[in-house]
């Protein structure tokens, strides 16, 4: 008999992969994953452990069932004893009563057990008019309590969320939940056919019933394979908005895909869809896309992810690997069948039965319909006609459409519908809840508005700077360092992640995110923000929305020239004895727009300030294609024939570099000072 694989034989035991596994390794087999073979020797010994599990199962289900029924009898007098001693408590506690900060007169009404219309005879007598349902502050609600010899007891205040949705994070009861459908989003290097293969999946899998392929209405869809099941792929443009969801905290992805070109290999968008897919911790699969091409090179692609961690089956390790070819259909049914195995494995469930909730995927203004919002749900069931909220948007939905374009009343884990019904356009990213009524939805929308921005940050967790690094590692809240590497060399972002993994002590971990060759870029900025990591950069510039971005979210970008200066900054910060530094102030930057050589003289830079001024004698680097080239001083600057002291924004003026002369046409000319600041 041919080796069996550990998957073929939970098919034919009628078992879940999970399950099998665990058996094996109970009888000491040898396997690390579904995808091991076993020896014909294994297989039998297998067989036996099932039928003698089936005899001994039978003999005793009676006896389970006696011992069932006695630890039910003991919980519910458990549950008993418990309700009365509740209410022991309640009696004795009863002139004591908790009141918000702001008490709504119906609801003091019910906590003194008076009719609303003397408490309002009671505020009107003290010249306040005020209905059932406005709200009254803390201290009036206090005395009017006080005179009806009731103390009052402040309220602790709760998280918005908590207070209306206490029960989202209840543990779920195992009898209540239901195997779901993966969430798969498709990640990898432009034009190395994403969009194409996710196309090949849908497109393949249509129900004779849809003529002439599928349409896509909204940003997600559900392919539904012979076999019965289902998988939901998010039509997630790129690993951008994939990190950009993950910093609003909704973990939305259970699978990525990362695709692959057989003749073109690893590129650097697929080592950041990596280290995108690692920092998240979702499983990868990799379909190593265009086999069917002439110059295409599966083996090559498989020894270069072994460089990032990604050791395909086939050479041993766990990564499972798919070579596809969209445009022939070449082994999808494979890639499907892998998607269902790792589904398994991890055993993705949820429970229908709760209120839903789940992650806006897209949302947009439509002429006709209002707000429209695309949603996943991840947990619970949501119906039209349940309110909802998400940030400041709440509503009542009034229609679902499926990814098919059709008209649905209700929709369960891991599906994606477009809703309509909403008060404006939610954030995509954002998570959903539903509410117990529009009233609800509505009143918690407006306390988010109404807070403060100031309020909002307060809560979010602290930026780690290197200033600051010292005191995080003493107070106990910095045990791992995140960071992210960029250089002008791929040999230079080697060797600043071994330096750098070489500081690691008992107290803080230092753990190389993403290393990247070129400038910063805000994708680098997104992933430290969703991360809590800090951008080392050597010898390249950060680009200005990078720059931009980097200030908003209160990144660390550190900036060097020399790998050990980083080194020592890190090992400073670490030990808490980081000196006072120089912090490099932007002047201006200087676009070269042509070129005169001057014998005798050298090179003269015609140029243009895009920013800032430029001041003379001021320190300036030259930046070609986002690297720096050269750093030194201005020798001189000229407007027209004479020099001047400095050019302001929107001047054209001449400039030479001192002892460099390679000045080329597209070049930029960034002017800085070096401004000395006190540690804080």
């Amino acid at each position: 008999m041919s080796k069996i694989r550990v998957y073929e034989l939970a098919k034919e035991l009628d078992v879940t992969n999970k399950a099998l596994i665990e058996v094996l390794r109970n009888l000491k087999v040898d396997i690390k994953n579904h995808m091991s073979s076993l020896t014909e020797e294994e297989y039998n010994v297998i067989l036996d452990h099932y039928k003698k599990d089936k005899k001994e199962d039978e003999g005793s289900k009676s006896e389970e069932e006696n011992v069932v029924e006695t630890v039910e009898d003991e919980t519910q007098k458990k549950t008993n004893k418990k309700r009365h001693k509740n209410v022991e408590e309640i009696i004795e506690e009863k002139e004591f009563i908790e009141l918000p900060e702001n008490v709504m007169v119906s609801l003091l009404a019910d906590k003194l057990e008076l009719q609303v219309s003397d408490i309002i005879k009671i505020l009107m007598n003290r010249g306040i008019m005020a209905t059932a349902n406005q709200e009254i502050p803390f201290e009036l609600a206090e005395e009017i309590a006080m005179e009806h010899e009731m103390l009052v007891v402040r309220e602790p205040e709760k998280d918005l969320v908590e207070l209306f949705f206490e029960d989202k994070d209840l543990e779920e009861r195992e009898e209540d939940l239901i195997k779901r459908s993966p969430v798969v989003v498709v990640m990898g290097h432009v034009d190395h056919g994403k969009t194409s293969l996710l196309d090949a999946l849908r497109e393949s899998n249509v129900t004779e019933k849809e003529h002439g392929g599928i349409t896509q209405h909204i940003g997600a869809s559900v392919v539904s394979l012979d076999s019965g099941e289902t998988i939901t792929f998010l039509d997630t443009p790129g690993h951008e908005a994939f990190t950009a969801m993950r910093l609003r905290g909704a973990m939305a992805t259970d699978i990525a895909i990362l695709v692959v070109a057989a003749d073109d290999g690893v590129m650097p968008q697929t080592v950041e869809a990596i280290n995108h897919a690692k920092a998240a911790g979702v499983q990868i699969i990799v379909a190593v896309n265009k086999i069917d091409k002439p110059g295409a090179n599966p083996d090559r692609v498989l020894q270069e992810l072994v460089e990032y961690g990604l050791i395909a089956e086939a050479w041993g390790g766990d990564t499972i690997c798919v070579q596809v070819s969209a445009l022939e259909r070449t082994n999808l049914e494979e890639l499907l069948e892998m998607i269902v195995l790792v589904a398994e494995v991890e055993d993705y469930k949820a429970n229908p039965k709760r209120k839903a909730k789940g992650t806006i995927i897209e949302a947009q203004l439509d002429k006709g319909r209002g707000p429209v919002a695309t949603v996943l749900i991840q947990n619970g069931t949501l119906s039209v006609g349940d309110a909802i909220i998400a940030g400041p948007a709440y509503g009542r939905i009034r229609a679902m459409i499926d990814d098919k374009g059709r008209r649905v009343k209700s929709a369960g884990p891991s599906t994606p519908v477009e809703i309509l019904g909403l008060s404006e356009v939610p954030t995509a990213g954002d998570a959903f809840f539903t509410a117990k009524d529009e009233k609800q939805a509505r009143q918690l929308a407006n306390k988010v508005v109404d807070q403060s921005r100031e309020k909002m940050i307060q809560t979010t967790p602290q930026k780690v700077t290197l200033d600051d690094l010292f005191h995080q590692i003493q107070v106990g809240e910095m045990k791992e360092l995140n960071v992210i590497v960029k250089a002008d060399v791929q040999g230079s972002v080697e060797a600043v992640k071994q330096s750098l993994m070489k500081l690691s002590n008992e107290e803080v971990v230092i753990r190389v995110l993403h290393g990247g060759v070129g400038a910063v870029t805000e994708t680098d900025v997104m992933l430290a923000s969703a991360s809590n990591a800090i951008i080392i950069g050597f010898n390249v510039r950060p680009e200005a929305s990078a720059s931009a971005a980097a200030d908003r979210e209160q990144i660390d970008l550190r900036l060097y020239r020399v790998i050990y200066n980083a080194i020592e900054d890190i090992q400073a910060a670490m030990t808490g004895m980081l000196d006072p530094i120089y912090e490099e102030k932007v002047l201006g930057h200087i676009e070269i727009r042509q070129t005169f050589k001057v014998s005798g003289v050298g090179t003269i830079g015609g140029g243009f300030v895009l920013d800032g001024k430029v001041v003379r004698n001021s320190s300036v680097r030259l930046v070609r294609d986002g690297i720096v080239i050269f750093e030194g001083a201005l020798a001189s600057l000229k407007r027209f024939k004479d020099d001047v002291k400095e050019v302001n924004t929107g001047y054209e003026c001449g400039v030479m570099l001192d002892k460099y002369n390679d000045l080329r046409e597209g070049d930029i000319v960034e002017a800085f000072a070096m401004v000395e600041i006190p540690r804080k």
